[in-house]
């Protein structure tokens, strides 16, 4: 749980009407938006925008800085707060949590259930077949199913190229000067440089991270479609201001690479907000925490619940574990193509629930964010 010590609550979350923008998939150079696009009225709050690499030295430094060995050694996040939730990026899906206990999210004060397994929601519970598949390796061969919670993506296509890990230097806190990584997506965007992660995967304990990368397509170690500096690092006003687990959305401006832009070379994901709660969803990510290492591509298939303890969040059946966070949780998503709507991002779990993961709901703030990001000037 993060940054201010809460107990659990339960908040009554009303459904969402479907309305707001939605950006189709691009694949390639010559991506394009091929939809109508309808913009909500209500923009949303300003982001919080953060200068990052935003010179050409500095953008050549950053990227020097991420050496192999660097990168095989940086570990997922630890928990910043002490409770029963913690970051999706934590290094570990059971225990406590320790560290500093500032911030706040929206719900009343109350005390966990005595046994909190038996509040699961019955459609959501555990099978034993979602439980063996949690504990495989990542390098399990897992077939592509329209339900599991937590197998390798072997299937390829435009997910494989469109998202990857995430890397940067954790400036504050006890785990400031720490090299960490989260996940993140490539989406097809005005600028064509955009990439979707966390909030915490760009800001935490009141300061943003350093060194911010982006590698699409990360595999085994490999970084077949480069190194991505960010220029620019946005976040809701929300997690800005107070770390608040409800608006723990992202994005990152990366600069172009040998005079292309980020989704002239990996293509780009299509985006959705303010859109109907409850959607069959697959999640992705790269785990770095046991049984996963980081090396690949990892991903979740089910329906969606909303967070009946604390949040205003989602849940989804999913096993994935530390280094997941920022990862895309995708609405109308093909298989066959690897091509969705983004909708939601890898963000935070119980510690009595390994199970479960949850993301924010994409509604106006989220929608601000990434229009900021879309409409920034490139380096």
């Amino acid at each position: 749980m993060h940054p201010k010590a809460r107990r659990l609550a339960v908040l009554a979350v009303p459904a969402l009407a479907a309305a707001g923008v939605m950006l189709p998939a691009a694949h390639g150079a010559a991506a394009t938006v091929t939809g109508t696009a309808t913009r909500s009225a209500a923009a949303g709050p300003r982001p919080a925008v953060h200068e990052a690499a935003d010179t050409a030295t500095e953008l050549r430094t950053v990227k020097k800085f991420w050496t192999v060995a660097r990168m095989e050694a940086a570990e997922p996040l630890d928990a910043p707060g002490t409770g029963d939730r913690h970051f999706a990026a934590a290094g570990s899906t059971t225990g406590s949590t320790t560290g500093s206990t500032t911030g706040s999210t929206t719900g009343s004060a109350g005390s966990a259930p005595a046994d909190a397994s038996a509040a699961r929601p019955a459609t959501v519970a555990p099978t034993a077949a979602t439980l063996t598949a949690t504990t495989g390796t990542a390098a399990a061969t897992a077939r592509v199913s329209s339900r599991t919670s937590g197998s390798s993506w072997t299937a390829g296509g435009t997910v494989a190229k469109t998202t990857g890990r995430v890397f940067f230097t954790v400036t504050a806190g006890s785990d400031a000067g720490r090299n960490a990584s989260c996940s993140g997506t490539a989406v097809t965007s005005a600028n064509r440089s955009v990439v979707i992660t966390a909030g915490h995967c760009v800001k935490l304990n009141g300061a943003f991270h350093a060194n911010w990368v982006f590698v699409p397509g990360y595999d085994q170690g490999n970084r077949p479609n480069g190194t991505w500096p960010a220029t620019t690092l946005l976040t809701t006003a929300q997690w800005n201001s107070g770390e608040n687990m409800n608006y723990d959305v992202a994005a990152a401006v990366v600069a172009p690479q040998g005079g292309k832009s980020l989704t002239d070379v990996v293509g780009g994901q299509g985006v959705a907000f303010n859109q109907p709660r409850g959607r069959q969803t697959y999640a992705f990510g790269y785990p770095a925490g046991g049984p996963y290492d980081g090396s690949r591509l990892v991903y979740c298939s089910g329906r969606t619940f909303d967070d009946y303890l604390s949040s205003q969040d989602q849940g989804l059946s999913c096993g994935m574990t530390g280094g997941a966070s920022g990862g895309p949780w995708f609405v109308n998503f093909s298989e066959s193509t690897g091509g969705g709507m983004l909708n939601s991002v890898n963000s935070f779990k119980y510690n009595f629930a390994s199970y479960w993961m949850f993301g924010p709901y994409f509604g106006p703030e989220a929608e601000a964010v990434y229009n900021t990001a879309q409409n920034a000037a490139l380096t």
